[in-house]
């Protein structure tokens, strides 16, 4: 008998434990994650009276495969769009939350006279909310729509977004055992440029490539081909040194920006859920027993300390932000467990050899505790804020409701600010791609033309091909917003403006200049005079260049239309309304969908029959029939039934439109009385105005709207129609119709027919 690995005996015990308690948790209606971290402790070396895992090593490596899972599938849920969408609320609340709840953690830790590394991690821990615990929450309470989860789930966005940049400002403090400020300044700006850089890059590159082979990649080839993107961004983001969930994220947040993002979450949530399984098993597999009883104290601390400073500062982040208490409160009250993401900070902390140990098995003793006290303290929320507003000195309550009334009036968009965020957005991000670009040429570029060709004309070629490749960039920095509405808005509005606007121009010149003079003075030895020179020479010539304006219109062209790909497809697909549809509102039109009843009297007939402009003063824009969509239809376009008409008008005319529609779907009884179908059968005799003739001859389909169903001869055969045959004396046909129609057949007073 062959002896089975190590491994496979491992995961086999791990998968059989997972399996018994996903189901008890099932049953209990708890997070599976509870059930994995107690499958872990089960299958741990520390319980003595139950099968252990042998090999540990091999489980931490599939746990970091699940690290990698994880926060791979949480990308592909998260766009970097949805932070605009989010709104100035959910962002100051997060930040508050966030800021405070770090303070707070290592306050707790210095209690305790633990170590600094331990504080800053316990800190961290600390500051994350469950995403996964907070949706079955509000779930299971049926509270998901809501106002206020909304705002929650926002809050919890810009968490995930926030606990990825926290985790590279801890891997950067633990590998360094630096605290300094411009340390922690560097680490900053590295994790931008390469964030900035990989998803401009990712987006422009990746969605073209899906698109290309689309029709190649059945399921097993997208997810082939999506793990193995997802497997080499992990390698470049730990040649990069930041750490391999980063990477996951990134690439994940990238695809999630495809018409494949759907497809591929389908494809990889069974892997997903596989390798997570392990990961939150090897979790309970840290917790020993004897830790958990020896830190009795500082558990029971740290668990006040979520409950009471999520919620504390959770409610003051959101009024902070703008909201009513009731409001503030239930998002506080919400936001009272920590889940994954403290899991994942503790295993960094662990595979860095910077945490105690200690430190893992209270987190996870914390983590459970506050998931199961998540439920009551949701429900506590209302009957805590009408307690506190009631109680509330009369000062402090108009002070709230001025503060949270005066926020909402505050939204008025300075032109000025539009116009430099813009010209700021396009040089930072232009930039960075520039920087990379020259950081490669002079990496692999120039090396090989310094060993293929004279020294003189190596630097030349290395310097021409550097310059052409970032010169689309350096004429959008230049160039881009100076002939914009804002620009010209602010140009022609005050001549005060004009001084400010063309040194927002003059700036931007400089740092293309000075790109310019970076390469030639990095491949020969002038004067600074003449590089300077000859820079600006060429930077007019980028300006003044028609190939390369057209050149650079399409790169953006490209890259927005692959940005937008998943919003052009859902607005399509009737999925997501289109853009237009916001600027309705201003002038008290909406844009509603309304679908035709199956029953409908207007299924069937075309827009020029029915005439709704006319009739109830609404337009219809498009009609989306399956995967189809018709934008303007003209009036020969036919209406069916299920389809789907975004229509434009006001609420009263909507209402109306929708009221005569339902009006129509209605059927009357005389209806069903009318199309009751019937069999009858009537005899060919001798003078008979049908014998002789053939089916299609006799009109019967036609002028009696019948249908012949059998002929029955004499020797009592009975024979499928065949129109061309003529009938027979003594036939019996047999006829099937609407009542009326048969009756009206049979009682011709032209023929003699005997009813059978």
């Amino acid at each position: 008998m062959s002896n089975l690995p190590t491994l496979i005996a491992d995961l086999a015990l791990i998968l059989i434990c997972a399996g018994v308690m996903t189901l008890l948790f099932k049953r209990l209606k708890q997070p599976l994650v509870l059930g994995y971290v107690v499958a872990g402790f089960l299958a741990s070396p520390h319980m003595s009276f139950t099968p252990s895992v042998m090999d540990t090593a091999n489980i931490e490596t599939w746990a970091d495969i699940g690290v990698i899972f994880l926060l791979f599938a949480l990308g592909l849920e998260f766009s970097f769009k949805k932070i605009v969408k989010v709104g100035g609320s959910a962002i100051i609340a997060a930040c508050t939350i966030i800021f405070c709840m770090i303070l707070l953690g290592i306050g707790v830790g210095t209690l305790f006279h633990w170590s600094r590394m331990d504080c800053i991690f316990l800190g961290g821990m600390i500051a994350m909310s469950s995403t996964t615990i907070i949706y079955k929450a509000f779930d299971d309470l049926g509270l998901r729509k809501k106002q206020f989860t909304g705002l929650v789930l926002s809050i919890l966005i810009l968490e995930d977004i926030l606990a990825i940049v926290l985790m590279v400002m801890l891997s950067t403090m633990a590998v360094s055992n630096n605290f300094e400020g411009v340390e922690m300044l560097e680490s900053i700006g590295k994790l931008i440029f390469f964030l900035i850089l990989w998803f401009v890059v990712g987006i422009y590159l990746i969605p073209g490539l899906l698109k290309r082979y689309r029709k190649l990649m059945g399921e097993e080839t997208l997810l082939i081909v999506s793990l193995a993107l997802c497997f080499g961004m992990v390698v470049m983001a730990s040649h990069a040194g930041f750490s391999a969930a980063f990477g996951a994220f990134i690439m994940g947040s990238i695809l999630a920006e495809t018409i494949e993002a759907e497809s591929i979450d389908h494809l990889v949530k069974p892997v997903k859920d596989l390798f997570g399984a392990i990961f939150f098993v090897s979790v309970g597999m840290m917790v020993d027993p004897a830790m958990i009883g020896e830190y009795a104290i500082p558990i029971i601390a740290i668990t006040f300390a979520v409950i009471l400073g999520q919620a504390f500062f959770g409610t003051f982040g959101v009024l902070l932000s703008g909201k009513p208490l009731k409001t503030a409160m239930q998002c506080g009250f919400s936001l009272t467990q920590i889940g994954e993401f403290a899991f994942i900070i503790a295993s960094l902390g662990v595979s860095l050899h910077v945490t105690s140990d200690f430190l893992y098995p209270i987190v996870v003793a914390v983590s459970v505790i506050t998931t199961f006290l998540t439920p009551y303290m949701i429900r506590l929320a209302e009957p805590a804020s009408t307690f506190v507003d009631a109680h509330l000195p009369d000062s402090w309550r108009k002070m709230l409701t001025r503060y949270s009334s005066s926020q909402t009036v505050l939204n008025h968009e300075n032109i000025w600010k539009k116009l430099l965020f813009a010209m700021a957005r396009i040089t930072v991000v232009y930039s960075i791609v520039s920087v990379s670009v020259v950081v490669l040429s002079f990496r692999f570029v120039i090396p090989f033309f310094q060993t293929n060709l004279p020294p003189f004309w190596a630097s030349l070629a290395g310097a021409l091909f550097t310059i052409l490749c970032i010169s689309p960039f350096l004429r959008a920095i230049i160039v881009k917003k100076n002939h914009s509405v804002e620009f010209m808005a602010l140009w022609n509005g005050n001549r005060a403006n004009r001084a400010p606007l063309i040194s927002t121009v003059i700036l931007r010149i400089i740092v293309a200049v000075s790109f310019v003079v970076f390469i030639i003075s990095g491949l020969f030895e002038l004067s600074t005079g003449l590089m300077i020179g000859m820079a600006a020479l060429v930077v007019v010539l980028m300006v003044w260049s028609r190939s390369l304006k057209k050149h650079s219109i399409l790169i953006e062209r490209k890259f927005i239309q692959n940005l937008r790909s998943r919003d052009v497809r859902a607005e399509y697909l009737g999925q997501k309304k289109p853009e237009y549809a916001g600027r309705l509102l201003t002038h008290d039109l909406h844009l509603a969908d309304v679908e035709i009843p199956e029953e409908s009297f207007w299924a069937g007939k075309t827009m020029m029959e029915l005439n709704l402009g006319k009739k109830y003063g609404v337009h219809v824009v498009s009609i989306l029939r399956g995967k189809r969509r018709f934008n303007i239809p003209g009036g020969s376009a036919r209406l069916f039934p299920l389809d789907k008409l975004q229509v434009i008008g006001t609420d009263e005319q909507l209402a109306v439109f929708s009221e005569a529609m339902q009006k129509g779907a209605a059927i009357d009884s005389d209806v069903y009385e009318q199309s009751e179908m019937t069999l009858k059968q009537f005899i060919i005799d001798s003078d008979s105005v049908f014998l002789g003739k053939t089916i299609r001859e006799s009109g019967i389909r036609d002028k009696f709207h019948c249908m012949i169903a059998g002929v029955e001869r004499e020797d009592g055969t009975l024979m499928v129609p065949d129109v061309n045959i003529p009938f027979e004396a003594e036939d019996i046909v047999w006829v099937v119709g609407e009542k009326a129609n048969v009756y009206q057949l049979i009682n011709q007073k032209n023929e003699k027919v005997q009813v059978g």
